[in-house]
């Protein structure tokens, strides 16, 4: 191996290290007694292994596994009205000729700019104006319209050629047909990267939830192990940290089954 090449791979393993030392630890954390946690002696291993009641305590003391239905059907609805929504947006904005298509598509880019977190505040007054508060709707609606969706299928269009679309007219077919059955499997792979990038950004979303959900009964993971955190747990940080690792796990087997096709999807939006 050349010294070029050990400098390379010693590098990428130093920066995995770093990436992957927080969920490590966190996975120590949540097998420790509580006396361990700020132990001033330091053991890799925990001086009696209480993992499994730590574990058990996460699901039993709040309803973990009910906060984790919520965010399976609150990033599922999103999911879907995000699609419903960017992917006919993006076809008009990539391939349609009407006049006025810029000053849209300048909305979608200033879209990307705004944070979030600049908008929770409007989106909670309107929210609250139409009695959306501590309800579903009021999860979902505010993200149906996604910027960042309709940019990245705007990108994915672009790439199909025009001619293919107009043999497509001439054979008969609507427009509607040509985007269901001609254009969406070939824009798959961006589809695929959307779905993935939606899914861990609304999965992980702690701000809108604390500021929309005022009960447990509609609280998505990250503000459910808030609230599991206050309520019932407060600084003991096995159980919180074992309640933390079941909310990660299945984006992290999501992400290790699917990476491929993320990357795929990413490599593909990239090249010309």
């Amino acid at each position: 191996m050349t010294s070029a090449r050990f400098a390379r791979h010693f590098v990428l393993v130093s920066g995995a290290v770093l990436v992957l030392l927080p969920l490590l630890w966190a996975i120590r954390i949540s097998l420790l007694p509580a006396e361990d946690v700020f132990s001033p002696q330091f053991h890799l291993l925990p001086s009696r292994w209480i993992g499994f009641e730590n574990y058990a305590r996460a699901l039993t003391a709040s309803p973990l596994l009910h906060f984790l239905a919520n965010g399976v059907f609150v990033c599922v609805a999103i999911i879907a009205c995000q699609l419903l929504v960017a992917i006919p947006s993006a076809y008009v904005l990539a391939k349609a000729r009407v006049p006025g298509l810029g000053l849209i598509w300048l909305a979608v880019l200033v879209g990307l700019v705004v944070p979030p977190a600049a908008l929770a505040l409007p989106l909670f007054i309107m929210a609250a104006g139409v009695g959306l508060i501590d309800t579903y709707a009021g999860l979902i609606l505010p993200w149906t319209i996604s910027p960042l969706g309709i940019f990245l299928l705007r990108q994915a269009f672009l790439r199909v050629p025009d001619e293919m679309i107009e043999a497509a007219r001439l054979d008969g077919l609507g427009e509607g047909e040509i985007l269901v059955r001609l254009l969406v499997p070939m824009i798959s792979p961006a589809i695929g990267a959307l779905v993935i990038i939606s899914l861990v950004a609304h999965w992980n979303d702690l701000l809108w939830p604390s500021v929309v959900v005022t009960s447990g009964a509609k609280a998505t993971p990250p503000f459910g192990v808030m609230l599991f955190q206050v309520q019932e747990i407060g600084s003991d940080y096995g159980p919180l940290l074992a309640g933390a690792l079941m909310i990660a796990a299945p984006l992290l087997v999501l992400f290790v089954l699917a990476q491929r096709r993320f990357l795929d999807g990413m490599t593909w939006l990239g090249s010309k």
